[in-house]
Formats: C-alpha cells, sequence, structure tokens
C-alpha cells in the first residue's frame, strides 16, 4: 500500500460445501492482500450468519461508545439472537444493560433489526475487494449462490474475484449465472489484481491463519501445501488440468516457504505436495533433494509445537487479530480439560480474574493478561512425543513414468502413501511394474485411484482391483488400499454437468449403483485382504457381475439375505430366465427402475422378481411376513414352471 493510500477491506469466501483440504488459492490471496496493507477476513459457511457477526460487532461498536460501562462483548449472544429473530425477551433484556442509556440502546438494537430484516446490509457490509474459491462443477449451485449473495457485501465500485477448478473449466456459465467474468487458470503472472506491483501471487508462502477464524475443521489441517511443479505432460480428455495448468514447469521453493510458514505459523507436521504430475520434470532428483533440505528426509519427525505461545506472539504483532482471538481460547478450552482437581479449580480461578466468560469469545487485552498466568502449565501439559513426518503426492504420481531410479529416489524421502493412478487396463504391465519396484524399495504402504464409468467397461475394474488383492497375497509386506473414483465429465455434448448423474459408454445406473452400495459398506476403498474383496466383489468376474445385477438392498445387507434365504430367491428367478423374459426387464434393471415401477410383466415370473428389487430395508432385517412371502412366491412360480416343464 502506498503512502496516503486507503486500507481495503477483502473478504475471502469459500463456498459452504464439504472438502478436505483448505482452499490454497485463497490462502495465497490473503499473503498478497496484506502485504498490500489491507485489512482481511476469511469465511467459509452459512453467509447469512456471517453477517450477523457483522451486525454484532457493529452494533457492539456502537454500544461501547454509548456505554462503556457495560462489557457489550459479554452479551454477543443476545445481539445476534435478537437480530435473527426479533424475541422480544432478547430485546428486553438488552435494553436493561445500560441503567443510564437505554433508550439510545434501544434505538440502535430496533435500527439494526430493521435493517437485518429488510436485507439492506449496506452498513456493514462493504467490502472492498471479494474473493470466492471455487471447486468441482456439481457444486454449481451452492457455489453461483454464495456468488450472488456476496454482491450484496460490496461497497460501490468494489470488485469480486473468482477463481479455482469450477470457475476455469466452466468460465462461461459462471458468467452467464452471475455477470462476473472468472479468473481462468492460475495467478501466476503479475498484475492480475493490481496493476501496481509485479508480485505473482500463485508463488507467494500461504496465510494459515486465516483457516483459524472459521468454525468449518478441514479433514486435512496440519500439513504444509505446496507444489513442487505445475501442469502435466497427458492430456487426459477426463481431466481439467490441462485447462487449468495448461504449461509443465518446474516450481520449487519449497525450503523458503516452508521457513516462512514455520516463523509466522508455526511448524507443520506433514508435507502435502498437490503436482499433477511430478515425475515428468527432468529435475525430479533436485525436487526430492528440496522436499529433504525442507525437513523430510527418511525417518524425519516432528514435535508439536507451541501454540498457544505462537498466538499470543501474533497477537501482540497484530497478526490477525479475530484468528488468534479465536486460536487462543480454543487452546485454552483444550488445556482446561487436561486438568483435574485443584490445578483445575486455580486455572478457572485465573480465567474469572481475567473477566473472561467462557462463553464469550475474550477479547484480546484480556488473552493478554491470561497468557503469563497460564504458560506454564501450558508448557507443562504440551505433547512433546517425537511423530513421524510424512510426504504425500496427494495427486498420484504416473506408473508409466517410473523406473528404478525414480523408484531409488522416492525412497529417500518419509513418502506415506504412495499413490499411483491405475486408470485404464492398458496400463497394467506399467502399473504392476511400480508396484514390484516400490516393494523392492520398501515403499509398502501405497494406495491407488481406479477411474470407472469412463471408456473402461465394467470387469476392467475389478481386474484392476484383482491385481491389487493378488499383488498384497503374493507380497506379503505390501499394503495397497484402492479407491474407485467415478468418472462425471465436465461437460458433454447436452451442455455442462452440475451433478454426478453421467453413466458411461459401457456402465449402465445399476451397475454404478451397485458398486456404490458395495463402497458404502467398504468406507469408499478397498483393502489387501482377498477374503474382503471377494465379500464385496466376488470370487471371479461370473460372482462380480452377479453383485451387480443383485437388488441393491440385497448388495448391502447380502448377509441378512444369505441367511434368510432371499438371495439364493432371486438368483435362481433371475438366472431362470428366458431370453424374451431377460430382454423384457433388462432395460429397467439397467435404469434402475424396476425399484419403483409399477409395471405388469408377461410372466408371473417377471412380477414375482420385481418383489425382489422392491422389497423394504425393514422387511430384510428382521425377516417379516414380507420377505417371508417373496421368498414363498419364488418358490412356488419356479416350482411351478419346472411342473409345466
Amino acid at each position: 500500500m502506498h503512502p496516503g493510500e486507503l486500507k481495503r477491506k477483502v473478504l475471502l469466501v469459500e463456498p459452504n460445501y464439504k472438502n478436505k483440504y483448505p482452499p490454497l488459492g485463497l490462502m495465497k490471496l490473503a499473503t498478497y492482500y496484506k502485504m498490500r496493507g489491507d485489512e482481511v477476513r476469511f469465511f467459509k459457511g452459512d453467509l447469512n450468519s456471517f453477517v450477523i457477526e457483522l451486525y454484532s460487532e457493529k452494533l457492539i461498536e456502537k454500544f461501547n461508545a454509548i456505554d462503556s460501562i457495560v462489557d457489550w462483548n459479554i452479551h454477543k449472544s443476545s445481539i445476534s439472537t435478537y437480530l435473527r429473530t426479533g424475541f422480544s425477551s432478547e430485546f428486553n433484556k438488552l435494553k436493561t444493560y445500560s441503567k443510564n442509556f437505554g433508550p439510545s440502546i434501544e434505538k440502535w438494537i430496533k435500527y439494526y433489526r430493521k435493517k437485518y430484516r429488510t436485507k439492506k446490509i449496506d452498513e456493514v457490509a462493504q467490502f472492498d475487494e471479494i474473493c470466492i474459491s471455487t471447486l468441482f462443477t456439481f457444486h454449481f449451485k451452492i457455489t453461483i449462490e454464495t456468488i450472488i449473495y456476496c454482491k450484496s457485501l460490496l461497497a460501490k465500485n468494489g470488485r469480486i474475484w473468482i477463481g479455482g477448478v469450477m470457475a476455469s473449466v466452466i468460465p462461461q456459465e459462471i458468467q452467464k449465472e452471475t455477470g462476473i467474468n472468472p479468473i481462468v487458470g492460475l495467478l501466476d503472472v503479475p498484475k492480475v489484481i493490481d496493476s501496481d506491483n509485479e508480485i505473482i501471487i500463485d508463488e507467494l508462502h500461504p496465510d494459515y491463519s486465516i483457516l483459524e477464524e472459521i468454525e468449518y475443521e478441514y479433514p486435512e489441517n496440519n500439513g504444509y501445501y505446496a507444489h513442487m511443479t505445475r501442469g502435466c505432460i497427458r492430456k487426459c480428455a477426463f481431466c481439467a488440468v490441462p485447462i487449468i495448468e495448461p504449461e509443465f514447469k518446474d516450481n520449487f521453493s519449497l525450503v523458503e516457504k516452508v521457513e516462512n510458514i514455520n516463523k509466522n505459523y508455526g511448524e507443520r507436521r506433514n508435507l502435502l505436495l498437490f503436482d499433477n504430475n511430478t515425475l515428468a520434470s527432468d529435475k525430479f532428483p533436485q525436487i526430492i533433494d528440496e522436499i529433504q533440505k525442507a525437513g523430510f528426509y527418511k525417518g524425519a519427525t516432528y514435535v508439536d509445537p507451541n501454540l498457544l505461545s505462537l498466538s499470543m506472539r501474533n497477537l501482540k504483532r497484530g497478526i490477525n487479530d479475530i484468528g488468534y482471538r479465536k486460536l487462543f481460547f480454543k487452546l485454552v478450552k483444550r488445556l482446561s480439560n487436561k486438568l483435574h482437581g485443584k490445578t483445575k479449580d486455580d486455572f478457572f480461578k485465573m480465567i474469572e480474574n481475567c473477566g473472561i466468560n467462557m462463553n464469550v469469545l475474550p477479547k484480546k487485552s484480556q488473552l493478554i493478561q491470561l497468557y503469563p498466568l497460564i504458560s506454564d502449565i501450558n508448557e507443562e501439559k504440551l505433547n512433546k512425543t517425537p511423530k513421524k513426518r510424512y510426504v504425500d503426492f496427494n495427486q498420484g504420481v504416473d506408473a508409466r513414468l517410473i523406473d528404478e531410479n525414480i523408484m531409488k529416489l522416492l525412497s529417500k524421502i518419509p513418502i506415506y502413501p504412495l499413490r499411483i493412478a491405475f486408470d485404464n487396463m492398458n496400463h497394467a504391465i506399467d502399473y504392476e511394474k511400480a508396484i514390484r519396484l516400490a516393494n523392492k524399495y520398501e515403499i509398502q504402504h501405497l494406495s491407488n485411484y481406479l477411474l470407472f464409468n469412463y471408456k473402461d467397461r465394467p470387469e476392467e475394474l475389478y481386474k484392476r482391483l484383482k491385481l491389487n488383492v493378488d499383488l498384497c497375497e503374493e507380497l506379503p509386506d505390501l499394503k495397497i488400499y484402492s479407491f474407485p473414483m467415478r468418472y462425471s465429465p465436465i461437460w458433454d455434448d447436452n451442455g455442462y454437468h452440475h451433478n454426478r448423474k453421467y453413466v458411461g459408454m459401457h456402465w449402465n445406473k445399476k451397475f454404478i449403483r451397485a458398486i456404490q452400495c458395495i463402497l458404502n459398506a467398504t468406507k469408499g476403498k478397498v483393502g489387501r485382504k482377498k477374503s474382503f474383496f471377494e465379500a464385496a466383489f466376488g470370487k471371479d468376474e461370473d460372482e462380480y457381475f452377479e453383485i451387480l445385477w443383485m437388488p441393491e438392498r440385497y448388495i448391502m445387507n447380502r448377509e441378512k439375505c444369505i441367511n434368510n434365504g432371499l438371495k439364493e430367491s432371486w438368483k435362481i428367478l433371475f438366472y431362470s430366465l428366458s431370453p424374451e423374459e431377460y430382454r423384457e426387464v433388462k432395460s429397467d434393471i439397467e435404469s434402475n427402475k424396476l425399484k419403483n415401477t409399477t409395471k405388469i410383466y408377461s410372466s408371473s415370473k417377471l412380477n414375482i422378481l420385481k418383489l425382489h428389487y422392491q422389497i423394504r430395508k425393514e422387511a430384510i432385517l428382521s425377516n417379516s411376513i414380507e420377505a417371508k412371502e417373496i421368498i414363498s412366491k419364488s418358490h412356488q412360480v419356479m416350482s411351478s414352471i419346472s411342473l409345466i416343464g
């Protein structure tokens, strides 16, 4: 920021969908805007709640100016509740807190309640810059709703920036829905946001402090997030990488980034690399060297940093007061749960003496007062046990590029797990070679992605899964966990897809649903044990296809259906269908419509078969009259056919 230039109010937003990893692009933007001297906030969640938060902050500011004797901060919950609901009980409580200025308090409460109710939020939500990240196209609806809502949070002449995966792959559709042209690709050139500097945002270290501002906790929240390369040498038709990162290039300054993160936000345990094809770099030996220098060498360990101390240091430095107030208070609550007896009683007395209410986020000054009183207790309770560090090439590595030298280099770092894509049976030879090399160099925890529902056939998924199980049987130290990933196109000939209903050319809805039922039971992954695999997917391809045709409730409750005879009665009926009967019912099973149809078929056998696909889950679990009648009718119709025959 130049001398005399006004500080901008910046809001970074991630739509309120569930996702595993923090938004790296927004974290880098936070660093950029703060370098410029701007005021930055991050939010993920219900934006309506964020507006209530802004109104509450504004009211507390007003109330403090009117009557500073009252600690309005401890009444924030009542303020928020009244703004949101208009409940008279909350209103009556609030206006009694100030003995001398009740009418003024009452006036401002009513004023902001009316503002909120009429959705006039201009006074509290005037952001000069709003940056919104996007992820997958099946999050289209919630992302568009988020963008449109954010328009109402914008100051006059303010700007909205939209970037990320979805913004890059379907920019025209976002523009059509919102009137805003998204950023396509990376912020890897200067002057995209501002024209008065040469900063390349994509090369900045991410700001981890913004993650402390939100309630949402990312499942993966203790890693360094980085890229060593950008782009991919492959141009797979099913992949968005060529659009987002069209040029393959090396991009590593990992040591410097890790040092910056350690200095400003504390050490992280693991290293997550989001490269799309690291092995394609002719500088791969240097990449491995850089990873080792950053602290991720074979046998490397990590000790949890003193986050309470770090939070206090950053609060005193004025680094993200909102984020570090929240983190500090969260750590205080965790610490209290580790204490007992007199120590715990004394701990809460110290908190009380600092004027802190454990139900309300304390002021910065209260936390600064509390810290020296509890720092020794916190130090005593810190977990100082060294933990192993891991490196995760999260997007997987390319089996076609693996050779002896590559695997030897990978074995120098604590890689866990080694992820290898296995999207096509045409790559089976390269894939198996890579697995055997990994085992040779004692990289024995592996994970792979298996794309299905693209141009593959259903039996190819079975063959790929079985190959992994067979390799684990042969190489007993090997542990391969497979993750079948259903293909959904970014777009097709009929326009963009914003859901996951696409059916590949060799698949059908019933088979896809059957795979989903199996994966629901296995929590999305397929383990190394042969008995586990065969129970889930079948002992051979014939049994696999039998499972795919099976009613979905039988797939999900297989043991019960075997024991009560439902599965066997269905199987007898299904395999006894004549060619004509099979043709008559085939499309209804494949389209997964048989479970809801009221259609009357031409034979009693088909009408009884239909009952198997329509049986209620409760009837299966309780082995009710409904289940027994279906079994009985199945045997009767088969007996009558046998007698006629």
